[in-house]
């Protein structure tokens, strides 16, 4: 695993952190080009009342101000949960180069979980996708958090 996944992983995780100290679910994500951090976001559909808030579309809508484009080529998203199909498609949309997760989602990831958005043949655009870094640390945030929940 390369020790730059890691730092940008970590990165993301402590954006999760950040979600679930607002009381969302813990899901953050970064955005880098050039080995360098563009953009960082959290999830936030709860406190924003925006079904649509997730970590990675929050993201994206950060990045396009930032560099005044919607279009954000030769960019890795990192995320801490494997994106579901709306941040999926968003990031098709944004023409992300790569996804780099840590957790599964067996219910909802359009990443390889429950289903593979990224072998479709209705999109025209191809992202790499890489899971499974820093898993551990990323999932024990998630059950953690709905362990507390059910509490």
């Amino acid at each position: 695993m390369s020790k730059n996944h890691q730092y940008f992983m970590r990165s993301a995780i402590e954006q999760a952190v950040l979600a679930e100290e607002m009381g969302e679910v813990p899901v953050g994500a970064v955005l880098v080009q050039n080995d360098k951090i563009i953009a960082k976001a959290h999830n936030q559909p709860i406190s924003q009342n925006d079904p649509s808030a997730h970590a990675e579309i929050q993201l994206l809508r950060q990045a396009g101000q930032k560099l005044g484009n919607y279009r954000l080529p030769n960019s890795t998203l990192y995320v801490t949960l494997e994106p579901c199909t709306m941040c999926f498609g968003a990031m098709i949309h944004a023409r992300i180069s790569r996804i780099i997760f840590g957790a599964t989602d067996e219910k909802t990831g359009a990443c390889g979980s429950c289903q593979n958005l990224a072998t479709s043949p209705c999109f025209n655009h191809l992202i790499k996708i890489t899971g499974g870094i820093l898993a551990p640390e990323c999932k024990e945030l998630l059950q953690q958090f709905f362990q507390n929940r059910r509490k």
